[in-house]
């Protein structure tokens, strides 16, 4: 483990050690207000104290929760210190109860503020010391020096998303490529061959190798991943998305011969039915509250100009299935009168109104009305017209994967920036590995995504 390294695991636990106190003496403090002086001195429960901290630690460390990952997003780190918090919580009160049977008389209530508090405060905790591990390493303070291996349009979006994203604590140092291209990749160097890796490595003090050669052959991938572990580096390697599939892949045996079983992801049975309930109360719940938002759009739609308030178009859905969408409209009543096509940036079909909600995303409310009658879902691939489908599924490996579940009103591409006038293959990319990766926490966590993100302009969304 470098110091960097070393220094980050050991304020994660100290910070995580002050935050447990500090639950537990708030917890204490609280039940004494709601149950008065029958609770006893706070003597009484401090056996409790380090069979909490030591439980969380110990919970924690199983659960790799020391384990350094880079921009690990906020919900992500609630989720796994919910489980690990609650599994802490219920081992201290089992110690509690196995060791100190008579000398400590814990109160029911005292232990569930201990677990509430302790999960927010760790995650509190946990946050801050993320965020100035972050702005330090925006500074050049303990990044990691990353060597590129590839020249291609994936190592260039690798290292167009590092340069952007100063925060994820990296630092090209250089790229390597074996197709005779010697040119620097948008002005970090090139430094050799693969041959040349070992030798590369040492000199340039490389924490990390990313391979970005989704194109080259196993036998490539394999030497150069030979190379590097010689090194002691860490290595990541960028796949072909189209060519994996996540967690829906196993390994079985087949009279000693390791064979990959792939299974079917689509929903079935009550994973089906509990996305389709959720659906339903989430539907009713968004159309209660923004009721007064949509019936002032719909005036303001109609005093601005002639035309319908909504605009019905086809969409294809589940098993490419066509059904009629419906949105605010926001162009003109004419705007399709030479044919469907793309909005383009300042497009001139836009009402100036209409311009204002696509960029607040308003003109897709009515859509809540598209779940509730079940042709959509809240969270899904994004639906597209049958004419553009014909398109894209001749030239797009998988993309007739998307129409594997209901369209939704988001998505796991659209949380991700792929909104509007980006890349379709990214986005089915995107698409298929929430088909694949779906879960009910997966869909609340996307859910929460665009909300929080609702708030900001999206410079794709015209």
């Amino acid at each position: 483990m470098k110091r960097n390294q070393f220094v980050q695991v050991m304020v994660l636990i100290a910070m995580d050690i002050v935050m447990t106190t500090l639950a537990f003496l708030l917890a204490y403090r609280l039940r004494v207000v709601t149950a008065g002086d029958s609770v006893g001195p706070l003597g009484n429960f401090l056996p409790i104290l380090p069979l909490q901290v030591g439980s969380a630690l110990i919970v924690f460390l199983m659960q790799r929760l020391y384990y350094r990952r880079h921009n690990t997003p906020y919900l992500d780190e609630f989720y796994a210190l919910f489980g690990a918090v609650s599994i802490a919580t219920l081992m201290s009160v089992a110690f509690t109860s196995l060791l100190f049977r008579d000398q400590v008389d814990y109160h029911r209530w005292m232990m569930i503020y201990l677990w509430a508090l302790t999960l927010i405060l760790v995650t509190f905790g946990r946050l801050l010391v993320a965020r100035g591990f972050r702005m330090l390493q925006a500074r050049g303070i303990g990044e990691d020096r990353i060597l590129l291996i590839g020249t291609g349009d994936v190592g260039r979006m690798i290292l167009q998303r590092i340069r952007h994203s100063p925060n994820l604590g990296y630092r090209i140092v250089g790229v390597v490529d074996s197709n005779g291209n010697t040119a620097a990749l948008d002005d970090a160097p090139f430094l050799g061959t693969p041959a040349d890796i070992p030798q590369i490595i040492e000199d340039q003090r490389v924490d990390e190798v990313i391979v970005a050669l989704p194109e080259a052959s196993h036998q490539e991938i394999l030497g150069i991943i030979s190379m590097c572990e010689r090194e002691k580096v860490g290595i990541r390697v960028f796949p072909d998305v189209f060519q994996i599939m996540a967690n829906e892949v196993s390994i079985s045996d087949f009279g000693g011969l390791p064979l990959l079983t792939v299974r079917d992801v689509a929903l079935r049975g009550w994973k089906l039915a509990l996305k389709r309930m959720v659906d339903i109360v989430g539907a009713c719940l968004a159309l209660l509250l923004a009721s007064p938002i949509m019936m002032l759009t719909a005036l303001l739609i109609k005093l601005e100009s002639p035309g319908p308030v909504f605009y019905v178009q086809e969409r294809m859905g589940l098993d490419a299935k066509p059904f009629p969408m419906l949105k605010f409209r926001s162009m003109r009543a004419d705007a399709e009168s030479n044919g469907p096509g793309w909005t383009v940036k300042n497009d001139p079909r836009r009402t100036r109104f209409g311009a204002l909600i696509r960029r607040i995303s308003f003109d897709e409310l009515p859509q809540f009305i598209n779940v509730l009658v079940g042709d959509m879902s809240l969270v899904g691939p994004r639906p597209e017209r049958p004419v553009y489908v014909e398109q894209f599924r001749q030239r797009i490996p998988r993309y007739m994967d998307r129409h594997r579940e209901k369209a939704g009103i988001t998505g796991w591409a659209q949380v991700n920036g792929l909104r509007g006038d980006t890349s379709v293959v990214e986005r089915t990319k995107y698409d298929v590995w929430y088909i694949e990766n779906w879960s009910l926490a997966l869909d609340f966590k996307i859910i929460i995504q665009t909300i929080l993100n609702a708030a900001r302009r999206n410079n794709n969304a015209y």
